[in-house]
């Protein structure tokens, strides 16, 4: 039985994907572009850089050993602390002049060697139409300093595992970084919602042990006929409580989150699982197909054949 974060996760059929290991001397910068349905991370192996978020125009200082998440994919600029912007040139270009060809390290940048600074840059994807508060409610950027000591011993074991398996030559290094990445992301959500949950809703209740229990005890059992009571048993409050404290801090009501929840399970069982309406019906706890239509249609736009058609 998995555990809330562990059940959304791999539902959202989360995916790591490395670009490369860089080697940056100074003046060097990049623009990076943005992307649909992925959260790009940096992580600064050795030595620092700037990073700005274009939309926004936030800043932030990435040091050695600091990690970086941006979910929701914007467009931004990694550069080295210069200020004059035609050092920042656009992705394709950089890899353009330093013939980078998918393979070892990236190399780019001038001739001040002192300053090198080493990124493991990547992303994580998600399944298409994948959708949960989780990732909705996330920050622009997700800035963990000292990541490595901050997550445990064994997080920054795993760090200076991905480094040196990145663009190696060993057997199944590549795989074993790509593995990696992903016990990376869900360490780094669960370091962000543990320490700075609370101070945002739709993440407030991830964060409250109380509310925890109520969701964990949901996604263990996705099919169950379950309650605002029986939530409020699992939570160990009463239903009042349990009902004003859920919308609070997770921006919804009970039902309306197991709602949803229970629509991203139907979406990837029609479409990953080839299940057919009946059984879809039956995974996601209701009595008859004809009721989960009726709540599928509502809650998605269209019937779930339709839906199977389109995707």
């Amino acid at each position: 039985m998995l555990d809330t974060l562990s059940d959304i996760l791999t539902r959202l059929s989360v995916k790591g994907t490395l670009y490369f290991r860089t080697s940056f001397s100074v003046p060097w910068g990049v623009a990076v572009p943005a992307y649909e349905n992925v959260a790009r991370f940096h992580f600064a192996h050795r030595g620092d850089c700037m990073v700005r978020i274009k939309e926004s125009g936030e800043k932030v200082l990435l040091a050695q050993g600091d990690l970086l998440i941006i979910p929701h994919g914007a467009a931004h600029d990694l550069y080295c602390g210069r200020s004059d912007q035609e050092v920042i040139l656009p992705l394709d270009r950089v890899l353009e002049l330093s013939g980078y060809n998918g393979e070892g390290v990236l190399v780019y940048g001038g001739e001040q060697d002192e300053r090198e600074t080493q990124l493991i840059c990547g992303h994580i994807s998600l399944a298409p139409n994948a959708r949960h508060l989780i990732f909705d409610q996330l920050p622009s950027y997700i800035h963990i300093a000292n990541y490595g000591e901050t997550a445990g011993r064994w997080m920054e074991s795993t760090l200076r595992l991905i480094g040196d398996e990145t663009g190696g030559t060993r057997l199944g290094g590549d795989l074993i970084a790509l593995k990696m990445t992903e016990v990376l992301f869900a360490q780094a959500l669960r370091t962000f919602i543990e320490r700075d949950g609370e101070k945002h809703i739709g993440l407030a209740g991830f964060a409250d042990p109380q509310l925890g229990r109520a969701l964990n005890a949901f996604h263990k059992a996705p099919s169950r006929d379950w309650s605002v009571e029986g939530l409020a048993r699992e939570a160990g409050l009463s239903r009042t409580g349990f009902a004003t404290q859920f919308s609070s801090k997770m921006g919804l009501t009970p039902m309306q989150y197991l709602t949803s929840w229970r629509m991203q399970i139907a979406q990837q069982g029609l479409v990953d699982e080839h299940m057919s309406v009946s059984e879809v019906a039956s995974l996601t706890g209701y009595a008859s197909e004809s009721a989960f239509t009726r709540v599928f249609k509502k809650e998605v736009g269209i019937t779930p054949a339709a839906y199977r058609s389109a995707h």
